[in-house]
């Protein structure tokens, strides 16, 4: 049996270091001039009113744009870009726009003839991926010849690395977004992500390792200038060498255990061609997992700083990237409040999030957090008083009230703009260091 080649090349020189990755494993050869090709980036986060960190985080533009080159000089033309960029309101189009518009994918439109799309504005299609219910696919993906997934090269704070396999989770809809975070305890998130590449035509993988991030995969993360680069026609083997450069053995992701099982597999890299770089030359370990107390109902930071009479329950699988969005905005809520509060307890709160979670017994408030939460434990028999924040995602105003009935209050605007703002701060831990270029992120 012949092996799969992964190249892996260290980042130089702009369009230089893509072309020595491709040829190296002679990757779109096998392409024909007439193919439709669909290139899909990670735009997990986009803010259109303030600038934030995208390094890590976000699929440089100037590797999108080098693929575009060379797809161009094998003579094929007809080059689309997409993704579904997740944000509070379902019917917002202006965030997507924005961000095509300031990174460059509208100049690739002018330039080479590219097709940036919006997948949420475009057609999908029911498909059945074996994981107990019909997920929405883009059409745009499925009627593709070719898909060139080109995710960013990270850590994750559920699914422990979310690359080629991940990325593709950008190509569905929103609905199906939230039932792939599954409370089936074998069709979870890490099943269901497995199944992700099996409807499409095929795969070439690209991960762009020019920026790493651990603690991801949002912007709150670690991000390191690393200059790697990975590509394969073989999805399983990019993610596997990726997540070795990554420190990380692909044992420990549980998607790709779920998916070497299904292609029967070995995980040990033994049928993967390595060419180019060594992976032990150039592999550092990423954390990918956020601290809690032993009992995981505390966060480590609050912890640290001494918050009693509140639970904050660790997120599961089932927590949907909807609610999972706000996370941390609630957390940091608490930690100011606390440090407000002068050591004085909490009213013995729980805050509870996801599919699974269910109430402490004892507890004199309980938070549900979304609607999935309201929909399992409204009636629970453990809540003395609940406090729901309802909505799918859950509505700003829903949580001012929460929190106001806590003995936290929040003044009028405050979630509002920092919903809009509150990004820019996140840009202080990168100040001073040059290695973090914007222009990574933009097309002249």
């Amino acid at each position: 049996m012949s092996k799969s080649k992964v190249s892996i090349v260290k980042y130089e020189k702009p369009l230089e270091s893509v072309r020595k990755l491709i040829e190296s494993i002679n990757l779109f050869d096998e392409i024909p001039k007439d193919a439709k090709v669909f290139i899909k980036p990670n735009i997990v986060y986009w803010n259109r009113f303030t600038n934030f960190p995208k390094w890590g985080v976000i699929t440089s533009s100037r590797v999108i744009e080098d693929v575009v080159v060379l797809l161009k000089e094998h003579g094929i033309d007809d080059i689309s870009i997409g993704e579904g960029i997740v944000t509070g309101d379902v019917k917002d189009t202006e965030t997507a726009a924005d961000a095509f518009e300031k990174l460059g994918y509208n100049v690739l439109k002018e330039k080479y003839g590219v097709n940036p799309i919006n997948t949420f504005q475009r057609p999908f299609e029911k498909v059945d991926l074996g994981t107990g219910f019909t997920t929405k696919f883009s059409s745009d993906a499925l009627a593709a010849d070719v898909v060139i997934d080109i995710p960013v090269l990270k850590t994750h704070s559920q699914a422990v690395v979310t690359l080629g396999f991940k990325n593709l989770k950008g190509l569905i809809s929103q609905p199906s977004r939230k039932k792939f975070h599954s409370a089936d305890p074998e069709k979870d998130l890490h099943y269901n992500v497995a199944q992700l590449p099996n409807k499409l035509k095929k795969v070439i993988t690209i991960l762009d390792g020019i920026y790493t991030l651990e603690r991801g995969p949002a912007i709150d993360g670690k991000a390191h200038r690393t200059n790697i680069l990975v590509a394969s026609a073989d999805i399983l083997s990019a993610d596997m060498v990726g997540s070795k450069l990554l420190g990380i053995e692909p044992t420990d992701v549980p998607h790709l255990v779920v998916a070497a099982k299904a292609r029967k597999r070995p995980m040990d890299l033994s049928d993967v061609e390595i060419v180019g770089e060594k992976i032990e030359d150039l592999a550092t370990h990423h954390e990918w997992d956020f601290i809690y107390n032993e009992e995981g109902d505390l966060p480590l930071p609050l912890l640290r700083i001494g918050v009693k009479g509140l639970k904050y329950r660790k997120y599961d699988s089932s927590l949907c990237t909807y609610c999972s969005g706000i996370n941390g905005m609630l957390l940091l809520i608490i930690k100011n409040a606390w440090q407000s509060r002068k050591g004085k307890p909490f009213d013995n709160v729980e805050f509870l999030n996801g599919k699974l979670q269910e109430p402490t017994p004892g507890m004199n408030k309980t938070i549900l957090i979304g609607q999935c939460q309201c929909n399992k434990n409204k009636d629970h028999p453990d809540i003395k008083e609940m406090i729901p924040i309802k909505g799918c995602p859950p509505s700003m105003e829903d949580v001012r009230h929460a929190f106001s009935q806590i003995g936290i209050e929040l003044p009028g605007g405050m979630l509002d703009n920092t919903n809009r703002s509150g990004a820019g701060y996140l840009m202080a831990k990168y100040k001073g260091r040059p290695e973090f270029e914007e222009s990574f992120f933009q097309i002249a």
